[in-house]
């Protein structure tokens, strides 16, 4: 992974904040992937970026669901949780891969527990790993990679 920025943030707000900021600097056909801890503030980040790109709708963790999509802002957001997921498997079969093809994507893939599907992301992306500090700092670390 090639480091491009990191940041720390001390609250929910600036972790969202970061998330918004970065929502401003790309375009549609981007896929990023979010790492850390459970609770560490991947959803927070999401929730920001969403509304850097004009989505003001709810934000929430697919956990259950796998897939979130959010539409109304500049691009749809395709919102993952593979954390239920155990293979690349189980993500084909759900027929996930045509939205990691950079080709036909309209939008912007974001995918938290990306190695839990290890193999299924074979394109360029965004990596966002963010580590919990204590109960409210985050380092958040900002990479591209490329598959």
């Amino acid at each position: 992974m090639k480091q491009l920025f990191s940041v720390e943030t001390n609250s929910e707000m600036q972790t969202m904040l970061v998330g918004e900021k970065m929502a401003l600097t790309v375009g549609k056909g981007v896929v990023i992937t979010l790492t850390g801890d459970l609770g560490a503030g991947k959803t927070h980040f999401v929730k920001g970026f969403a509304k850097g790109l004009g989505f003001d709708g709810t934000v929430t963790s697919p956990t259950f669901t796998l897939l979130n999509i959010y539409q109304g802002g500049k691009y749809p957001i395709y919102h993952f949780d593979m954390y239920r997921l155990s293979s690349l498997e189980e993500a084909n079969e759900l027929g996930f891969e045509e939205y990691f093809d950079l080709k036909s994507l309209d939008g912007i893939s974001i995918v938290e527990w990306p190695e839990n599907v290890q193999g299924l992301i074979n394109c360029p992306h965004i990596n966002v790993n963010i580590k919990k500090l204590d109960e409210n700092r985050r380092k958040i670390i900002v990479g591209s990679e490329v598959s």
